[in-house]
């Protein structure tokens, strides 16, 4: 039960939600999630199960690929159709002037994180402090915006396809595109539509899943572990150094020095990610798995 499942989130759940509904459909206590997607969002979530948890943080870091649809002349208090109406202004806006404004946004932008994210202040997320009436100041973050594509247009309302890093907020990019038009936006929908090497072509439905699990097959829907470190480097252990591997020992291995790399033993088994020391001029174990 070690794994990735790429889960297509219907609209209206949470991410945690989702997580719950697979830990008690499969069984398993290991399960969490790479990525959080608001309850109004849907698509791909990248459901982690067993010793999958571990490289979760390597799934969260990939490139997103969203189709969001934006309001323009209505704001609201969470940039999105969720939230309490805070201004409303006439739309005098047509394709060539969002075209142009569009184009301000690719590249790497800088972005103020919405106040309700679940990003912390002193410890506090900070939609609950928003939810009290607290707003704090939040400083820029670089994130860059790879494509920004017009994909529909019926003003005051359009959908754009964006491809970014990570750690983007779609939401902020609403409200901003609104502002720089001079009328103010909010986000209507969202569907992420790619995590890395995950579309949604491929994820699987919670009805899916529970056939196959009726089925008695549904550890077929998960994807390898090590899908989510295909951008480090790979090297096979011979046997006495994937024994020493196994047992978090360092070692010395025949390839150039990089920041980490993927280890695999003589039978294609993933051994361990692996991470390189240049002051010891060698390679230690940083995370060691047991895969059947």
């Amino acid at each position: 039960m070690d794994g990735i499942l790429n889960f297509n989130k219907p609209i209206g759940w949470t991410s945690h939600d989702a997580v719950a509904r697979v830990r008690r459909l499969i069984r398993e206590k290991r399960v969490g999630h790479a990525g959080t997607l608001d309850p109004l969002a849907t698509g791909v979530l990248l459901v982690c199960i067993g010793q999958a948890t571990r490289v979760a943080e390597y799934l969260m870091a990939s490139d997103k690929v969203y189709l969001a649809r934006i309001r323009l002349g209505i704001t609201t208090d969470t940039y999105d159709s969720q939230g309490q109406v805070t201004g409303t202004r006439e739309v005098q806006v047509n394709e060539p002037a969002l075209q142009a404004v569009l184009a301000k946004f690719s590249g790497e932008i800088e972005q103020v994180p919405p106040m309700y994210s679940a990003l912390k202040h002193q410890g506090k997320p900070l939609y609950k402090l928003a939810r009290q009436g607290v707003e704090v100041e939040r400083a820029a973050r670089k994130v860059t915006i790879y494509g920004l594509f017009l994909r529909e247009l019926a003003l005051p309302e359009f959908a754009v396809e964006v491809h970014c890093s990570s750690g983007t907020y779609i939401r902020s990019l609403a409200h901003d595109i609104g502002q720089a038009l001079g009328c103010g936006a909010h986000m209507t929908a969202l569907e992420r539509r790619a995590s890395g090497a995950f579309s949604i072509s491929q994820a699987v439905t919670a009805a899916k899943l529970e056939e196959a699990i009726i089925q008695e097959n549904w550890q077929m829907l998960l994807h390898p572990i090590d899908t989510a470190l295909q951008a480090l480097p790979a090297v096979t252990l011979e046997p006495a150094m994937a024994q020493r591997v196994r047992h978090g020992q360092k070692v010395n291995l025949p390839m150039p020095p990089a920041s980490a790399c993927r280890a695999y033993d003589g039978d294609g088994k993933l051994v361990a990610l692996m991470v390189y020391q240049p002051e010891a001029d060698s390679w230690r174990p940083d995370k060691v798995f047991d895969l059947a």
